[in-house]
């Protein structure tokens, strides 16, 4: 099998759960509640980004009542979150074949409990996880994949990352990772790929039925 040295880092949000809309909804009734102003178009492009880089992008300031808004609002929408095709699948065969499964994630940990319940994973298939409460800087800041990569033992050269926005990739790449996009978070291929990523997929699932020709085979040894 490959060496544990090598390994997969996955964003969550957009990437394995279908949540981008949730967000998008949850924030624009927040912004609503705060008496702000802000197109759902607008809060699209910044998903990806954390809570508080997010709100300052998307208002000028920080605002801490349609941060907290956001937390509830999406908490009452979590029964609606699904897991994306293939995610199961892609993270038990990257298990499989003997590379890490790491997890790194812009949203809090109450968020990620909620998006596991809907993966439904069996034990043992993801190694490590890594979310904004583990760091002092979110998405587009390096510091989720760089807290990743200290806690997994992981290399830049034998790592991947796959993910859904151009937040997702410069991050990524400030840290000398290499990032597969997914268009599940509604960010088009053109955009990922001028950011930076070196191969976008339909989704996980498409990334599933190509793994042996994609970016990631590189990580399994020939047994795999």
């Amino acid at each position: 099998m490959a060496d544990a040295s090598s390994g997969v880092i996955f964003d969550v949000d957009g990437t394995l759960v279908d949540t981008n809309y949730l967000h998008v909804l949850a924030w624009s009734r927040a912004v609503h509640d705060a008496g702000e102003t802000a197109s759902m178009a607008e809060i699209h492009q910044l998903l990806g980004m954390g809570s508080d880089q997010l709100v300052e992008r998307l208002l000028g300031r920080p605002n801490e009542e349609v941060a907290d808004g956001h937390k509830a609002h999406f908490r009452k929408l979590t029964a609606e979150i699904r897991a994306l095709p293939g995610a199961r699948d892609l993270l038990s065969e990257v298990h499989r074949r003997g590379a890490q499964v790491v997890l790194a994630t812009s949203a809090s940990e109450e968020q990620l409990e909620a998006m596991l319940d809907a993966l439904a994973l069996p034990d043992g298939v993801v190694d490590h996880r890594t979310n904004k409460d583990d760091v002092e800087e979110s998405k587009p800041a390096p510091d989720i994949f760089v807290a990743a990569m200290r806690e997994s033992g992981l290399e830049p050269e034998r790592c991947l990352v796959v993910g859904d926005t151009v937040w997702d990739v410069e991050a990524a790449t400030e840290c000398g990772l290499r990032v597969v996009g997914v268009l599940t978070g509604g960010i088009g291929g053109g955009a990922l790929e001028r950011a930076g990523a070196i191969a976008v997929y339909q989704d996980v699932g498409d990334l599933l039925e190509h793994l042996d020709d994609s970016p990631l085979a590189e990580l399994f040894d020939a047994r795999g």
